[in-house]
């Protein structure tokens, strides 16, 4: 039987995109940080096949401390979210249903995790979940749709064209290159961590970037290359978010990489706060309040910006499920900020569990 003095809170984690093995490091900080005297934590495992297993709290990671060989544990017991109102987990093997959980914090980084169908799920289910709903998720994932929001918003972007694999517009490197100038940087629309990211700065290398992208998604974007310091935001908050003290990402390797970001620890140096005059740092972080806003986030995010040399600012993307591993940024700033990661934590399943609160009170055709 579960602690009636401590909420139930499912950590749902791994996933099937090319982002898995992020989120098992990702999940295994969160985990660590929760308070056990505080939450009862049930740990949810999504494999590469998209089936959902009870994980043991001793074993849900195998190779835990190699962040190139780190897997989920074998032999987790398959369950599945039933919609309702009692948020149930059934186990699939027979033996019945699980106790209600009070909240999930999911802890999945890109495709069917990020992008607004796990959180379609939860909403079925009627279980407050930690991070944006379906349409911040969603347009937070696809880079073009953000890109046209913020630009529609007044947000300074990087330009940009997307490509469609079967469109038989699309334009080709020599018209790229004259509109975007070099070198470009590709990347598909959906994904994140820097998977199938690629500079190029000739025709052959773009091909192969553009074939290696369309892997990943449907629609890959090409991007101008912005001169800039690398100048990152956390925000947290629902109707009322709050910015984090800005850091700075020296990338060693040619750019931000994901080898640079979670395989190399000295693949980046953080630099937090950012070595910014007191202006700078207020428009770093009033700009990522209103990205946020404009994206339709809620509970985290963390918002990635270009600062040229001539002091203008840009907005690379906003990533609405950050990375909590030992070397993210999005923890490491609050700490700075004042939040240390337990606090951090619990404060974004109050702000799960006040959103959740303020829906299960909006009326429905049943009440009318």
């Amino acid at each position: 039987m579960s602690d009636p003095r401590r909420l139930r809170v499912g950590v749902l984690f791994g996933g099937q995109s090319a982002e898995h093995e992020v989120s098992l490091q990702s999940a295994r900080n969160v985990i660590e940080a929760i308070d056990p005297k505080k939450y009862q934590v049930v740990l949810l495992g999504i494999d590469r096949a998209g089936r959902w297993h009870l994980e043991s709290a001793t074993r849900f990671l195998l190779d835990a401390e190699d962040p190139r060989r780190i897997r989920l544990g074998e032999g987790g017991e398959d369950v599945a979210l039933v919609p309702g109102d009692r948020s149930d987990l059934i186990r699939l093997g027979g033996s019945g249903l699980e106790e209600p959980l009070d909240v999930i914090f999911p802890v999945l980084h890109g495709p069917l995790g990020e992008d607004g169908t796990v959180q379609g799920l939860l909403r079925l289910a009627n279980i407050p979940f930690v991070g944006s709903g379906v349409l911040g998720s969603a347009v937070a994932m696809d880079k073009d749709v953000a890109k046209r929001l913020l630009r529609d918003s007044g947000i300074p972007v990087a330009d940009w064209v997307s490509l469609r694999r079967r469109d038989p517009a699309r334009p080709d490197f020599a018209r790229l290159a004259e509109r975007l100038g070099l070198p470009l940087f590709v990347k598909p629309a959906n994904m994140g961590s820097s998977v199938g990211v690629h500079r190029v700065a000739d025709e052959d290398a773009f091909e192969a970037a553009v074939k290696d992208a369309f892997a990943y998604d449907r629609k890959v974007l090409v991007e101008e290359h912005i001169d800039g310091r690398e100048i990152e935001c956390a925000v947290l908050g629902n109707e009322a978010p709050l910015a984090s003290v800005p850091g700075e990402i020296i990338p060693r390797h040619d750019f931000y990489s994901y080898e640079a970001k979670y395989l190399d620890q000295e693949g980046a140096d953080l630099v937090i706060p950012a070595d910014l005059s007191e202006d700078d740092a207020q428009r770093v972080q009033d700009l990522a309040i209103r990205t946020f806003q404009a994206l339709c986030c809620e509970g985290m995010a963390r918002v990635d910006f270009f600062l040229q040399p001539g002091g203008r600012l840009l907005v690379n993307e906003l990533n609405s499920i950050p990375g909590f591993t030992r070397i993210s940024m999005y923890p490491k700033l609050w700490e700075a900020t004042g939040l240390g990661y337990s606090a951090l934590v619990d404060r974004l399943i109050e702000l799960a569990l006040e959103r959740g609160a303020e829906e299960s009170a909006l009326r429905s055709t049943a009440d009318l």
